[in-house]
């Protein structure tokens, strides 16, 4: 069933998604994070409704629900509150993933070497994987050094660091993945020549997962609950 199909069941699945997400991101703006996450399953769950089957097509609508709001509303509720902490915090996030991004490919195009999965993505290499890691790696422990963090100190800010580096190739190759699977070379126009909006932000959208339940940890220590 394509877009000229059916397109009440199309319309009715785009405004299931863009309401869910919506109601789920301002949730999460005034303090409701549980609320925004029970939005997001009965968004999901109206978006794959709407699509009047039970086949791939609904999957895919209810899946990206899921896959453009968990990264956005734990983004919103890392930056929580007016203290530096939370900035802090989402300062981590963009400091990991673009230094792991920007190194690994700098390492997969200098040392190039054996390739990391070309059937997903033909460039990565595993040159560029250890690169990023490394680059993950030393960012979440410089960040933790250099700004207040609450609890995190420097070793396991890098070990964050490390975890959050590995979601943020994982994102990149579940990106790859997702356009090979349908048979897409760009997944938007948005950025022309930049393989669209989501390629910007895939490594974002998991590491902003790993960082998130990172802080929660941190947040349980701090109360004495773990």
């Amino acid at each position: 069933m394509g877009p000229d199909e059916h397109p009440g069941a199309w319309r009715g699945s785009a405004i299931a998604v863009g309401l869910a997400l919506f109601v789920a991101v301002g949730a999460t703006h005034v303090g409701q994070l549980s609320f925004a996450l029970v939005m997001l399953v009965f968004g999901a769950a109206a978006a794959g409704l709407f699509m009047r089957t039970r086949g791939q097509l609904a999957l895919n609508a209810a899946y990206g629900v899921l896959y453009l709001g968990w990264p956005v509303i734990l983004l919103i509720w890392l930056r929580d509150g007016h203290d530096k902490v939370g900035l802090h915090w989402t300062v981590l996030v963009f400091a990991v993933t673009w230094s792991a991004d920007i190194v690994a490919y700098l390492a997969g195009s200098l040392f190039g070497g054996p390739k990391l999965w070309p059937r997903l993505s033909p460039k990565k290499t595993w040159s560029g994987f250890i690169g990023g890691l490394a680059a993950g790696m030393l960012a979440g422990g410089g960040i933790a050094l250099w700004l207040e963090m609450g609890r995190l100190n420097v070793f396991w800010g890098m070990v964050l660091g490390l975890a959050a580096a590995l979601a943020t190739m994982a994102g990149d190759l579940w990106e790859s993945a997702l356009k090979r699977r349908f048979g897409v070379k760009d997944a938007g126009t948005i950025i022309p020549g930049h393989g669209g909006l989501l390629d910007r932000v895939d490594g974002l959208m998991f590491a902003v997962v790993v960082v998130a339940a990172g802080r929660w940890l941190v947040i349980l220590v701090e109360r004495g609950l773990l």
